[in-house]
């Protein structure tokens, strides 16, 4: 339904209440007192993406009762990921290409929620806003700090539009805890974070002497490949670009930085107020080529003094014999149940599950990733300081919810473009800086790498495949 009409109805009830000289309940009142929204109050929504966890996204939205589903987008309508979603909402209207389906039926949807590639989001989301779409989307927001910017400025073209990246432990324990933590000054002076992600990944096992990408393979006759490359330039078909594969390869995906890195580092940066890094690292690189991400990962982010704050260096560590020291007292590594399986098997028993360790002036914390919350360590710390922690507010609604809630007008979201952006834009300098093997110092007042004139050119990305500039310009 469209914001007027539902301003209309809003407008017409309240009217209609000042004629009758009677105080009544609206049965729409009344149903959200009992935790019904009523459809005609729901946020119309089309799903771009449906398969894998595009899947999971569309369950979770639809589980809020805050939304209708109305179309449904693939470039491949016909494989097995897709089928069960489709199954689940038979009236939604089904398309293959996002273009068409904002041509033919825009105006009888409200968002959008984007589950593509990482490469993918970009065009999707830009149309979405320009089109007056309020937009979800899966992390990292973008794969170049170009689209990254463009995004950005389109969301302060349109700010009536709720935007919202998919990091979803800003809806959960860990953001609320961060910031309150922080507030009350027990956070404070961090001037190192260690962050990990010491799982198998798809690239791990596959020959890092490839000297060019895969040769084409014959196309599935569901799949619309056009549509699946989008703006990135053109590569013939193969199994290994498709399906979660797309992760493992430069020209598409942000491997396990950009997969992992928004669960683990988001509240670090955004209540730290980190910004862009000064200086990105390359400490190690096992199996680099220029075509698919290391084996093993090691990553220096150098951040200056931020106000009061002191300078702090964020330290990535990928890649199952890349596991890092870990301070005395550290114990054992929890793991978030809500916390999904990485993309190849399962999360390894290991004294580390993904997170980070905190070290700061006074304290050292250590956490877990998504919505885990941060504990003091050693244990004997935690005890000392056990009666002077604050109290940390509930969250009023999972990020799913407050995303469809923040394009009603009734919440804010709590991952929008201007703080999803900085933070994406950190991973895509982090994968410049796997990719090209080089240490990048970048300026953040000029927004240039200013020690390699190559790099400062590849900052911008590849121009895009002809016949997708118009997603460039906002």
């Amino acid at each position: 339904m469209s914001t007027n009409r539902r301003d209309f109805l809003k407008t017409g009830a309240t009217a209609a209440l000042g004629l009758s000289g009677f105080t009544l309940i609206s049965p729409s009142v009344l149903g959200k007192s009992m935790g019904y929204v009523a459809p005609s109050d729901k946020v119309n929504l089309a799903c771009v993406g449906i398969g894998n966890r595009g899947n999971e996204i569309i369950k979770a939205l639809d589980k809020t009762g805050l939304c209708n589903i109305v179309a449904l987008c693939d470039v491949d309508m016909g494989a097995p990921q897709t089928v069960e979603v489709m199954n689940m909402f038979p009236k939604a209207k089904k398309y293959q290409d996002f273009r068409k389906m904002f041509a033919e039926i825009g105006k009888e949807f409200d968002a959008v929620s984007i589950a593509t590639p990482d490469f993918s989001h970009f065009p999707v989301t830009m149309m979405a806003m320009a089109e007056g779409k309020h937009v979800y989307v899966e992390k990292p927001m973008a794969r170049t700090f170009q689209e990254v910017d463009l995004m950005m400025a389109a969301a302060k073209k349109y700010p009536k539009l709720a935007t919202q990246m998919g990091n979803q432990g800003h809806s959960e324990g860990n953001y609320f805890q961060f910031k309150t933590w922080k507030d009350a000054g027990i956070i404070k002076d961090v001037t190192a974070i260690t962050a990990h992600m010491n799982s198998r990944r798809r690239w791990h096992g596959w020959d890092t002497n490839i000297s060019k990408f895969p040769s084409p393979e014959p196309v599935p006759s569901t799949l619309d490949w056009d549509v699946w490359l989008s703006q990135a330039q053109p590569h013939g078909f193969h199994k290994d670009f498709h399906n979660g594969q797309w992760r493992c390869w430069y020209d598409f995906g942000m491997g396990a930085l950009g997969d992992w890195g928004a669960h683990i580092i988001d509240t670090a940066h955004e209540f730290l107020d980190l910004g862009l890094p000064s200086e990105i690292n390359p400490v190690k690189l096992s199996g680099h080529n220029m075509f698919f991400f290391p084996t093993s990962t090691t990553l220096e982010f150098k951040f200056p003094a931020r106000g009061a704050m002191p300078p702090l260096t964020i330290t990535w560590y990928d890649g199952m014999d890349n596991i890092p020291a870990v301070p005395d007292g550290y114990g054992v590594s929890e793991l978030d149940p809500n916390i999904p399986p990485p993309s190849n098997g399962q999360i390894q028993p290991a004294r580390l599950n993904p997170g980070k360790i905190i070290y700061s002036k006074d304290l050292t914390f250590k956490g877990g990733s998504h919505g885990s919350t941060l504990s003091i360590i050693p244990p004997d710390k935690a005890k000392e300081w056990e009666s002077k922690l604050p109290e940390v507010p509930q969250s009023p609604s999972n990020h799913f919810a407050n995303f469809l809630k923040a394009c009603k007008g009734e919440e804010k979201t709590r991952s929008p473009f201007e703080i999803a952006g900085p933070l994406s834009q950190v991973f895509c300098l982090g994968v410049m800086a796997q990719q090209m093997g080089v240490k990048l110092e970048f300026d953040r007042e000029t927004r240039q790498i200013t020690n390699n004139p190559l790099a400062n050119q590849v900052l911008a990305g590849m121009p895009p495949r002809k016949g997708w500039e118009e997603f460039y310009r906002v």
